[in-house]
Order: C-alpha cells, then sequence, then structure tokens
C-alpha cells in the first residue's frame, strides 16, 4: 500500500469521479483507476461503487476513508515537523473562497504567501459559504473567505466585513420615495438576492422567516454587481449588503432595512488545529485585511 494510492482513494472519494479525481491530482484517469484497483486487490474489497453516475463509497470504502485521511495527514505532519525545525514550509495549501467573490486583500494575502514560501502548492477553490464551510471542517480545504449570518461553530474565525442589509432599487421605484424601508415594505414586490448558501441570503431569510414574511425570490445571482444590474432594470428589487450598493447612485436608489439588525458576516474560517502553512497564511492574510 502506498501514500499516493491513498490519496487517489481520497480523491476519488471527494470527487466521487475518477475524472475529476484525475484532473485534481494530476494524473490521468487510467492512472488513477489502476491504482484504485490494486488499493482494493491488496484490501480484498471494492472501495467504491461503480454502477451508478457519481461514484459512491462500499461500506468498505466508507471505513476506510477517515484512516486514508489520517494516514495522509501524519504523512503530511512528519514534512510539518521537519519544515518548522528548518524554517522550511512545503505541502499545499488549499483556500476557498465564495462565489462571486472581488476581495482583493484576498488574493494580496495569496500573493504574500506565495511570494513567502514558494515550495507551498496553493489551490484556489470556488462555492457556496456552505459547502465550503463544510469542506473546511472535513479537511477539504484549509481555510475558506465565506459570507455568513453567524460565525460558524467549532471553527476559527477572522470577521472581515459586517454589513447591514440594503434594498436597491431603481429612482421611479416606489421604494425610491420612502425615507424608511422595512421587511413588509417588500411584499408584493419582486426580489432578487443572492442564492441560499451565501452569508447575505442566510441573514434576509431569517429575517424573513422572524416575521412570517415569506417574499418572492424572482431573480438569483452570485455577484453583487449581477444584482444591481438586474434591479437597475426594474426586474426586481435587490437585497445586497452595504459595500455592494457603493457607488450606484446614478442608477440606484439604496435603502437600508431599518429592522434586519442582523449584519451579513464576510469572514475567513480555519479549524482550531492547524500547521504552519496555515499559520503563515493566516499572518498574511490578517495584514492584508487589516491594512488593504
Amino acid at each position: 500500500m502506498e501514500l499516493r494510492q491513498l490519496e487517489y482513494f481520497v480523491a476519488v472519494a471527494d470527487e466521487r469521479s475518477f475524472t475529476r479525481a484525475a484532473e485534481r491530482v494530476h494524473i490521468s484517469q487510467s492512472g488513477v483507476s489502476a491504482q484504485i484497483r490494486q488499493l482494493e486487490r491488496e484490501l480484498g474489497a471494492e472501495l467504491f461503487d461503480r454502477s451508478a453516475r457519481a461514484v459512491t463509497l462500499t461500506v468498505a470504502g466508507k471505513a476506510a476513508l477517515e484512516n486514508a485521511r489520517a494516514a495522509l495527514a501524519a504523512a503530511g505532519a512528519v514534512g510539518q515537523a521537519v519544515g518548522e525545525v528548518t524554517g522550511l514550509i512545503r505541502g499545499r495549501l488549499t483556500v476557498g473562497m465564495v462565489s462571486g467573490c472581488t476581495l482583493t486583500p484576498l488574493f494580496d494575502a495569496l500573493a504574500a504567501f506565495h511570494r513567502a514560501h514558494p515550495g507551498v502548492e496553493l489551490s484556489l477553490l470556488e462555492d457556496s459559504s456552505d459547502r465550503l464551510t463544510e469542506g473546511v471542517r472535513d479537511g477539504t480545504l484549509d481555510t475558506a473567505l465565506i459570507g455568513a449570518a453567524t460565525a460558524p461553530e467549532g471553527l476559527d474565525t477572522l470577521t472581515v466585513i459586517s454589513e447591514r442589509l440594503v434594498v436597491a432599487v431603481p429612482p421611479g421605484h416606489p421604494l425610491a420615495r420612502r425615507r424608511k424601508v422595512v421587511l413588509d415594505d417588500l411584499t408584493g414586490h419582486p426580489i432578487v438576492c443572492m442564492p441560499p448558501g451565501t452569508g447575505l441570503r442566510a441573514v434576509f431569510d431569517q429575517a424573513c422567516a422572524a416575521r412570517g414574511l415569506r417574499p418572492t425570490i424572482a431573480l438569483e445571482a452570485g455577484a453583487g454587481d449581477a444584482l444591481a444590474g438586474l434591479a437597475a432594470r426594474g426586474l426586481g428589487v435587490a437585497v445586497l449588503s452595504a459595500s455592494m450598493a457603493e457607488g450606484l447612485d446614478d442608477v440606484l436608489v439604496a435603502r437600508t432595512l431599518a429592522d434586519v439588525e442582523t449584519p451579513a458576516l464576510l469572514a475567513l474560517v480555519w479549524r482550531p488545529v492547524h500547521g504552519p502553512a496555515v499559520r503563515e497564511f493566516l499572518t498574511h492574510a490578517r495584514r492584508a485585511f487589516t491594512h488593504p
């Protein structure tokens, strides 16, 4: 049994696809399949059910997965331990980023980390906040920039942005004439908003549920610019964070939702127990977000 076989096994389990796993580990699909077959022969059991379109773990595969992750982590810890003594950090750092994010301090932190530790392989993955949070919890990701209504339990958090929700409409819209807008005022108007799994949507949905409101979500988009563009064309009332609405005064009128006091958070999250690569990246991230 070889470590690379365990790496391929974990990759297939995570991706639920031999093709995507091959792309992740940068070898051919046939190479991954051959190594998995060899591992199955050595263990005397099939690890994957290949009968459906999505590859799934067998009972034996589920039993092996946690130990395979532990073995890979232990092997990585050997190199990290030596690196801490010699001052050289190696390995891989996998960072998650919420879809539609254009927050340049994150990119600055990645660039500074890469300059300081060129021997570390960097991966940047984009996904919904919910999936990113689970990725950090299960070890698929080392750290992630997520949107949230509250800080996730069990993870360490660096809050980057904490902002109230606003609605944005064209100047001729009925809500544009109001000095104060509350959730009840949105009744009867189509809403354009972030999709489920994002922090902004979580805050909005929770606030509506607390008041027994069921707004009509007409359109969803993962970027603030897209939401603003849809609202400017009269397709609905955009629900944004305060910073998303900045600089839109020429096309949209923004009003803070007066009765939604819970802010939407943008935060960097990571597991309390982590290696030197994560620790070094967090140093650069704190510097970048404090002095963008």
